[in-house]
């Protein structure tokens, strides 16, 4: 299977980000194609809810930023890692901007799921996601399951769903082989 990693680790230099590129290299030596993209490099100019995206131009954000790269690769892979650090609670920014300019993967018109009002699938297909988010001294487990709980629910707006989380804490190794396992 195919892994796009959208790595949302703002500091180049950490080891979070050191960690993350050696889960990408284990999973490539499985043998499962893994794209590692660090948000930080890509120019994300970040949602304004202009929603030409649905209307003007179906599929694509208007702005001509990294955004279309970003989609295009969740698009044609089979697994999504969200990875970054938590920051003040939550997931940088980075990854933040990143999702939120997946708007235009899903159709503007709405459908009734399983009780609830969520967009209406573009395309055929859609990956499944995953979640590794690395603990900062001042996170707890509140905030493991808010961010959690978050994401599976934006995974689920994107016509998916969160299929790993898991914590850094164990080897890269042992992650990238549990990844293997789920996908």
């Amino acid at each position: 299977m195919h892994f796009t990693i959208l790595n949302g680790e703002p500091d180049p230099g950490s080891a979070f980000d050191s960690y993350v590129a050696e889960l990408t290299a284990r999973l490539t030596a499985l043998g499962h194609p893994a794209e590692k993209f660090d948000l930080r490099t890509i120019d994300l100019k970040g949602c304004s809810g202009c929603f030409n995206c649905w209307l003007k131009s179906p599929g694509e954000c208007c702005k001509r930023d990294g955004s279309a790269i970003v989609c295009h690769a969740v698009l044609a892979s089979g697994f999504v890692l969200l990875a970054s650090p938590l920051i003040m609670g939550f997931t940088s920014a980075l990854l933040k901007r990143a999702a939120d300019q997946m708007i235009p993967i899903v159709h503007p018109y709405f459908e009734i799921q399983g009780g609830e009002v969520h967009h209406r699938a573009r395309y055929a297909h859609y990956p499944l996601f995953g979640l590794l988010l690395a603990a900062g001294a001042d996170s707890d487990a509140e905030d493991i399951a808010i961010t959690t709980a978050i994401w599976r629910r934006t995974a689920r707006n994107l016509k998916s769903r969160l299929a790993f989380t898991a914590v850094a804490g164990c080897a890269a190794k042992e992650v990238a082989d549990e990844l293997a396992l789920v996908a």
